[in-house]
């Protein structure tokens, strides 16, 4: 089982050129209403040079009312689905071009400086197809700043790529699977290959950013409802690792232009030989997990 996708994250010209050159900030939000305004209440002002939207996607909350609030373009999609609607806004929304595409998780707040940083380090770094940001807050930050920084992952949180990239991407025709768990994983293996298979496989595609990081709300072990929401998070993080293994061997074998349209598709063929792990953390999220992937699978 390979472990690339575990954790993987703009072209542009010197600071002094920026204004001039447009920055995309997509901000993903689902059922964000607690958090939305100090996601984007931590974003640079509008400019000509930097131009933020808020995809909300499938949310019953008033997530995109409070949005609307602010100097943002709202995307306020009915289907939910974080890869689906980063496709759909990144590949099927005409007229979003930018030296530099940055993507934020609409319950993180970004530390100040941060989405200029991403579009220098790029623009320092012209073989680089991302940038990622750094977690800046949380029990164990700097284990995972050490980590990221050596492995030059890429968080869901905070990252950014290239417009060369992006150019790239929606001229081969790859997509993210619209059932995918986690888009980081994915975009970060596709940055890493130039998008081919993983014999193209070069760490210094992605650069991280120590100027760039993000700040997350902590789980408060005396709130039933952060608890739920962590409970949650850890099944979907049980599905993404068998995502995972699922998309690893693609990415082996076939390359990115093998990824499914969902990843259910491949449920049939994989379920018969994946089992929890034999661990304390995970054994009963990955009984939940594969129950999901059971009842989301073509054959049942």
């Amino acid at each position: 089982q390979s472990s690339r996708l575990s954790r993987h994250g703009l072209g542009l010209r010197p600071q002094a050129c920026m204004t001039t050159l447009p920055i995309v900030v997509c901000v993903l939000a689902h059922n964000e209403e607690r958090r939305i305004a100090r996601c984007l209440s931590s974003m640079p002002q509008a400019s000509d040079g930097i131009a933020v939207h808020v995809v909300v996607n499938g949310s019953t909350d008033r997530t995109a009312q409070i949005a609307r609030t602010f100097p943002v373009t709202v995307h306020d999609w009915a289907q939910g689905g974080k890869a689906r609607s980063w496709n759909r806004f990144v590949l099927d929304t005409p007229g979003i071009e930018g030296e530099a595409f940055v993507f934020v998780d609409g319950d993180a707040e970004v530390v100040p400086g941060s989405i200029e940083a991403l579009a220098r380090t790029l623009a320092d770094h012209p073989q680089a197809n991302a940038a990622s940001g750094l977690a800046a807050n949380g029990r164990r930050a700097e284990a995972y700043r050490r980590e990221l920084i050596a492995s030059r992952g890429l968080f869901g949180d905070l990252y950014a790529l290239s417009g060369s990239f992006v150019a790239r991407l929606r001229a081969s025709g790859i997509r993210l699977p619209e059932d995918l768990i986690g888009d980081d994983s994915l975009v970060g293996a596709l940055a890493k290959t130039g998008l081919a298979d993983e014999s193209d496989w070069r760490d210094d595609r992605i650069v991280p950013c120590p100027q760039a990081g993000f700040l997350c709300e902590p789980t408060a072990l005396t709130s039933l409802a952060s608890l739920r929401g962590q409970y949650a998070r850890m099944v979907n993080y049980a599905v993404r690792h068998f995502q995972n293994r699922m998309v690893s061997q693609i990415m082996r074998e076939a390359g990115p232009q093998g990824l499914p349209r969902r990843m259910a598709e491949l449920y049939p063929e994989w379920l018969p030989r994946l089992a929890p792990r034999f661990s304390p953390v995970w054994f009963w999220f990955d009984r939940k997990a594969l129950a999901r992937m059971r009842a989301a699978s073509p054959s049942s």
